[in-house]
């Protein structure tokens, strides 16, 4: 998913789909530990996404954290 597409959504959506991402991610653990998995460049895919959420999620807030300290 490209930062692009995750900065456009709201922060709600942003933690839902982090969420979903996790679970995804277990899984896919899951799926490599018992031999069953056979594209082992999705968890590469999914660890990224995971970041570049959490990074924008972080961006935010320090965003709204400096924005409430120059009205003071």
């Amino acid at each position: 998913m490209k930062s692009e597409d995750i900065r456009a959504k709201s922060e709600d959506e942003l933690n839902e789909l982090l969420l979903n991402l996790r679970k995804e991610q277990l899984n896919l653990r899951f799926q490599q530990a018992g031999g069953q998995l056979e594209g082992t460049s999705r968890i590469r895919e999914v660890r990224r996404s995971i970041a570049r959420i959490k990074t924008i999620l972080t961006e935010r807030q320090k965003k709204t954290a400096a924005s409430g300290k120059a009205k003071e």
